[in-house]
């Protein structure tokens, strides 16, 4: 029997209310009126403070909505200007110089270059909980150069750089009270929805006149109620969808052409977390990887997501291809075949069960996932056991994340937990190359030991999903799966 830890009653009953959402219909909504945006949530949403760990969606977008770093993204997921007006790039890419534009802070006051660096180095500082951290440790310092101009010295190159200064962690913000220096303004808050006003830009030589359709309504509910809220025509996005989810949009058949999918780059795969039972040989973690069937449970989610078994979605920095492990060559008949092998030698040997615990999401993505994953590690005689998502005794974690910028290293670092010392030291020798090509061998080294060792078990790309009304029609799907607020009606603004 396969067990089963997570219940299911709830999800029955939200599902329930997505099909409720169904009967109403996903016609056009008029663009009259501000922008209400629906993230997919528990919590209201709150602007990053000086503690950036743990920001969920919501906070995100509202942070990114409110304070904007040097950079920021624009629809397409492409680097525009933020606080910074422009920027050089120097010395074979060890120095960044930007010069900043005219921007203000929530009172009025101007933003200065020396009010930045402040805020740089306290992002940046030793002990910051800020989740992006561990890929800034290049930046060896930050210094005023005139008002308007600061100056970012590496002490190794980093050609990604500027995607990581416009993630939301990396929004300027003063305090949460004064907020930042965004393209909009919080005017009030009412449960939890927070209503935004957008701000002049006084680097515009002209002056428009607000309109109410600027204004944007954020507020952040769960799947279910925001997919009910976006059919009865009350809301224009749904943003923040993830595969947990994604059966209530299935269910709920909104109109095709309000359903986006982001081809979002990240990792989606099964973390080997503990390593002192079955997945504690070398040879046990291949069979598991290798008796899944990645294309049935892709096609089972949805046509535009695409399966992968490599760590790496493609080359990037790294110099070789993204390494393939050796079973992927085979028919999926005869892997699972050698995997049922594998464990049943290991089984003989030990004389005892074969039991994997799988963290999950809850929600009827999580179990849609569950079946899948059960029914092919049942198939080679390893027991599964559905844990919830937090459960810290798990043998193997669902990772669903998003990539902040296009290096190898983040893959391969955020794919390691206590990986095999020679990945180890391959990773760490890439973030401390002196130079572009040194580190693109050493990714390779930590691509190829990482893969040998089955630590991670890639199995898709980052699924993302929105729903998406007629009038924003300058939203558009991107690798970063990010849609900022004010690049929503109109990428002009």
């Amino acid at each position: 029997m396969i067990a089963s830890r997570t219940p299911c009653g709830a999800g029955r009953a939200i599902l329930l209310a997505a099909l409720l959402a169904a009967a109403t219909g996903c016609g056009r909504r008029a663009d009259v009126g501000p922008v209400v945006v629906s993230v997919i949530g528990d919590d209201a949403p709150e602007p990053a403070g000086s503690d950036r760990a743990g920001l969920s969606t919501a906070d995100r977008v509202l942070t990114d909505s409110i304070a904007m770093g040097l950079v920021r993204f624009d629809a397409a997921g492409q680097i525009e200007a933020g606080v910074a007006q422009r920027w050089i790039v120097t010395d074979g890419g060890m120095r960044y110089v930007f010069r900043l534009r005219r921007a203000r802070w929530a009172d009025g006051s101007p933003v200065t270059a020396g009010q930045v660096v402040a805020l740089l180095r306290r992002q940046l500082a030793k002990g910051a909980r800020n989740p992006l951290a561990p890929y800034l440790t290049a930046i060896a310092g930050a210094v005023e150069m005139t008002p308007e101009v600061i100056e970012i010295e590496l002490s190794r190159p980093r050609p990604d750089l500027l995607k990581l200064f416009a993630q939301p962690e990396m929004a300027l913000v003063r305090t949460r009270a004064e907020v930042g220096a965004g393209p909009f303004r919080p005017t009030r808050r009412t449960g939890t929805t927070v209503f935004l006003t957008p701000v002049p830009d006084p680097d515009r030589d002209t002056a428009t006149e607000r309109a109410a359709e600027d204004d944007v309504g954020l507020l952040t509910e769960r799947a279910a109620r925001a997919i009910v809220r976006f059919a009865d025509r009350q809301s224009d996005l749904v943003s923040g969808g993830t595969i947990a989810d994604w059966p209530l949009v299935r269910a709920a058949q909104p109109a095709p052409a309000n359903i986006r999918i982001d081809p979002a780059a990240g990792l989606f795969g099964l973390l080997v977390a503990r390593r002192d039972g079955f997945l504690g040989d070398i040879g046990n973690r291949a069979a598991v990887a290798q008796a899944i069937d990645r294309a049935a449970l892709t096609a089972a989610v949805s046509p535009d997501w695409t399966a992968r078994d490599n760590l790496l979605p493609e080359q990037l920095d790294s110099a070789t291809p993204p390494v393939s492990p050796a079973w992927a060559a085979l028919p999926l008949a005869e892997r699972r075949t050698a995997a049922a092998g594998v464990v049943a030698r290991w089984r003989a040997t030990r004389g005892g069960t074969a039991e994997v615990r799988l963290a999950l999401p809850g929600g009827p993505g999580g179990t849609l996932l569950w079946s899948h994953l059960a029914r092919d590690l049942y198939g080679i005689g390893v027991r599964p056991v559905r844990v919830a998502a937090d459960d810290r005794d798990a043998d193997l974690i669902l990772i669903d994340r998003v990539a902040p910028y296009d290096s190898a290293r983040w893959y391969l670092a955020e794919g390691c937990r206590d990986c095999s010392d020679q990945a180890q030291e391959a990773i760490e020798a890439a973030r401390m190359a002196a130079t572009l090509p040194d580190r693109a061998r050493a990714i390779a080294a930590a691509d190829a030991a990482l893969t040998e060792d089955g630590g991670f078990i890639p199995l898709a790309r980052p699924f993302r999903w929105s729903l998406v009304a007629y009038r924003l029609r300058a939203w558009t799907a991107n690798a970063r799966a990010w849609h900022p607020l004010n690049r929503l009606r109109d990428d002009t603004n």
